[in-house]
């Protein structure tokens, strides 16, 4: 038995991890001055030039396009699943749900209830099921546990874009203006919800590299953290989170999840976190 794993582009992985764990990325669209393009042929410098002056609008694969992907999938291996970033956010998980429905008892979608590096986590940690042999139905059930453990926790030096998204409440991006705080987020339950912001930007990394060590379960013999580090246009301060990270669990498995087109349209730029589950 075989398995394939499917997601979405908005999970951010990194192209080299996709390669080695075989995962299948659907991409998600922008539409750049009414052009509707792949978000992986759309540069984070094009992005950001057309922010700066124009609304971006972006959409998910439509059914057509996860069909597509699906059966190219199935001519690999006898399963699938598929992952999608949360259904809050985006129609993803609709219309995968819709595609799998015509192929049959194959297909298993599952909502990751997160996205970026945390929706990220749950497919690398779906295709090393798939590796070991593990049935679309086993992996079901073990990425369910996954996905109950991970976290995502990040900060941005404004919450405007967010605020005028619709992905934060106005009120956040206004407290963030008022008091020139950077503000905190955590990604649970499927949506964003504002933490007690940071007085200054290394204040808020601080706190988020606090919230992932201080997360470590210390009822269990053993553990090994899967971290992945959001950026949006500033790699160099995700990296400095993970060196953070790496500096107290140095054997911890993690990996950069920079944003593409679509992501960055949502957050806008400056956006910087941790996504993590302990493994026990």
């Amino acid at each position: 038995m075989s398995t394939a794993i499917l997601v979405d582009s908005a999970a951010s992985l990194p192209p080299g991890l996709v390669e080695r764990h075989a995962i299948a990325v659907v991409t998600m669209t922008v539409v750049l001055g009414g052009t509707a393009r792949p978000d992986t042929e759309v540069s984070v410098d094009e992005l950001l030039g057309h922010l700066a002056h124009e609304a971006v609008t972006t959409s998910a694969p439509n059914a057509g396009e996860w069909m597509s992907a699906v059966e190219q999938a199935l001519r690999r291996a006898d399963e699938v699943v598929v992952l999608t970033v949360s259904r809050e956010m985006s129609s993803a998980y609709a219309t995968a749900t819709r595609a799998a429905s015509m192929v049959g008892d194959r297909v298993q979608v599952i909502d990751t209830r997160s996205a970026a590096g945390g929706e990220g986590l749950v497919a690398v940690a779906a295709a090393r099921l798939a590796e070991q042999g593990a049935s679309a139905a086993e992996i079901a059930v073990e990425v369910a546990k996954v996905i109950d453990r991970v976290h995502l926790v990040a900060t941005l030096d404004s919450l405007d874009h967010l605020a005028r998204s619709g992905r934060v409440p106005e009120l956040a991006g206004v407290a963030g203006r008022a008091l020139r705080v950077n503000p905190l987020f955590e990604f649970r339950d499927g949506a964003a919800h504002a933490l007690h912001p940071a007085i200054g930007r290394r204040a808020a990394e601080q706190r988020i590299v606090h919230a992932c060590l201080a997360s470590r379960p210390h009822d269990a013999a053993v553990t090994t953290l899967h971290a992945a580090a959001l950026e949006a246009a500033c790699p160099d301060r995700a990296r400095s989170l993970l060196d953070a990270v790496l500096a107290e669990v140095p054997e911890a498995e993690v990996f950069t999840g920079s944003f593409g087109a679509v992501m960055l349209a949502h957050v806008g730029p400056g956006l910087v976190g941790l996504a993590w589950w302990w493994e026990t």
